[in-house]
């Protein structure tokens, strides 16, 4: 590939010149005084960005790792899983092949988690963990966070697993104040890393769960996590590169301020959804529901979604998402999560426009 190609699909997302700078940091051994330093370098923005008094991980892996690792360290007498798309469904297959009871709590695709319906299922008592997506990225939904942790407070004796991966550090999601036992992410989304690196913080009952388990596997391992971190390490061989982009992703973001960030999501969204507006497609999510941070979109005026991308692709230079799982083809996706701005998301909207007309 000659022509760069500038992305907007919802992950990995562009990543900046500053952070493939980062990452060319001199190699360090991962048992040496400078790792540990490289650690507690992150540590403290990581800590405020889980809004979080517990101890932040760092993984050599993707998302799933963890969401995996979670279910075999939480689950002991079975976990509802909160199917509303492609993911949180995979979760649950996932969820399967540990070998744990698991029950699908599963909604429409394009609706959100209902919380009376988990409050239901979790008053049956068959069930000590709850997982959930915040953020699904197939369907463009962002479930209701704060109402399901409300349920949740009712029933102690349930961990609560929650998936931020396209949410992360693009809006507030307060760790403690929510409850939440176990909040995990991954580096290539709003961070705006390339893959390869996850993140995620545990609360004392998550530690407390995996001690009664004795099936945790190794790589995943919520207690040697915890054991390593204390001495600022990880279990196994860090992806030291990942690390140095992270300290100089947190430089900015601190940099840029927290509110800011924010409000920047907020912003480009809107953006997004003014075009889906003037352009007649409507929303996949329910109103009410909708993402900060991708956008999914309805094909309602039946276009070639595939020729549309292509096209958007060759004369433009903008990838965008054609739709995934089931709603291929049937939507497309606009991301304006990571390092998107006003005025970055301006050209991409000119150039769908302009292709549009010969459709």
């Amino acid at each position: 590939m000659t022509k760069k190609i500038k992305l907007f699909i919802p992950g990995p997302v562009e990543v900046s010149d500053k952070t493939l700078a980062a990452m060319t940091g001199p190699m360090i051994g991962h048992r040496s005084g400078d790792f540990k330093a490289l650690y507690r370098a992150v540590y403290p923005g990581l800590q405020q960005l889980f809004q979080t008094r517990q101890p932040v991980f760092l993984s050599t892996s993707s998302a799933w790792g963890i969401m995996e690792g979670a279910i075999r360290n939480l689950v002991k007498k079975g976990v509802l899983n909160c199917m509303c798309g492609a993911f949180s469904d995979k979760w649950f297959d996932v969820s399967k092949r540990c070998g744990r009871h698991a029950v699908p709590l599963q909604v429409e695709w394009g609706k959100p988690i209902d919380p009376d319906a988990v409050d239901a299922q979790l008053a049956t008592g068959n069930f000590d963990a709850v997982t959930l997506i915040h953020n699904e990225t197939s369907t463009g939904v962002m479930n209701p966070l704060q109402e399901i942790s409300d349920v949740l407070r009712k029933y102690p004796g349930v961990v609560f697993i929650v998936d931020t991966v396209s949410s992360f550090s693009a809006l507030p999601i307060p760790m403690d104040d929510l409850g939440i036992d176990l909040m995990l992410t991954g580096s290539q989304k709003a961070l705006a890393l390339p893959p390869g690196l996850s993140l995620f913080a545990a609360s004392p009952t998550a530690f407390e769960r995996a001690a009664q388990l004795h099936d945790r596997g190794y790589y995943f391992d919520l207690l040697e996590f915890k054991k390593n971190a204390e001495d600022f390490m990880t279990p196994s061989t860090p992806t030291i590169p990942h690390i140095y982009a992270l300290r100089s992703k947190l430089e900015d973001i601190f940099s840029e301020g927290l509110e800011n960030r924010f409000r920047r999501h907020v912003l480009t969204n809107r953006l997004v959804h003014e075009w889906v507006n003037a352009n007649g497609f409507e929303f996949f999510a329910q109103e009410g529901y909708r993402s900060v941070t991708l956008t999914c979109i309805k094909n309602n005026r039946g276009i070639d979604v595939e020729e549309f991308a292509k096209q958007i692709r060759e004369e433009h230079g903008f990838q965008i998402d054609r739709g995934y799982g089931k709603i291929k083809g049937k939507t497309f996706r606009l991301s304006n999560m990571g390092d998107e701005t006003v005025e970055t998301m301006n050209p991409l909207l000119e150039a769908l426009t302009e292709t549009l007309k010969t459709f």
